[in-house]
């Protein structure tokens, strides 16, 4: 339990999707429901300061900072799951009371879009 993140973990893109979506919905859980459509804007942020901070420390040209924006981008859509279904098809994240009745409970972690 001592690494559950490191400087090299944060480092990789499942270490910075993990922590852009672990502190994007701890941040918007500590705004509120009224914060749901802030969620991704902060994930964005997150993603592309994790990805900075990496070509920071890089020993590259200076087109890294190029790079770095892309990248940013890629830790956003995985955290994100750009991956997943269509928005169209996704289960809807609002419990209504029908659902609360027989037995489905609102999910913990809200979809962003």
């Amino acid at each position: 339990m001592n690494d559950l993140f490191t400087f090299a973990a944060l480092g990789t893109l499942t270490g910075a999707s993990a922590a852009t979506l672990l502190a994007a919905n701890v941040i918007g859980g500590l705004i509120g429901p009224g914060g749901d459509k802030a969620r991704k804007w902060i994930a964005l942020g997150i993603a592309l300061a994790l990805s900075y901070v990496a070509a920071a420390f890089a020993d590259a040209g200076p087109e890294k900072w190029i790079v770095a924006f892309f990248n940013g981008l890629v830790i956003f859509s995985a955290a994100l799951g750009v991956n997943q279904l269509p928005p169209g098809n996704r289960q809807a994240t609002s419990a209504s009371p029908t659902q609360l009745a027989q037995g489905r409970e609102p999910r913990y972690i809200r979809s962003w879009v």
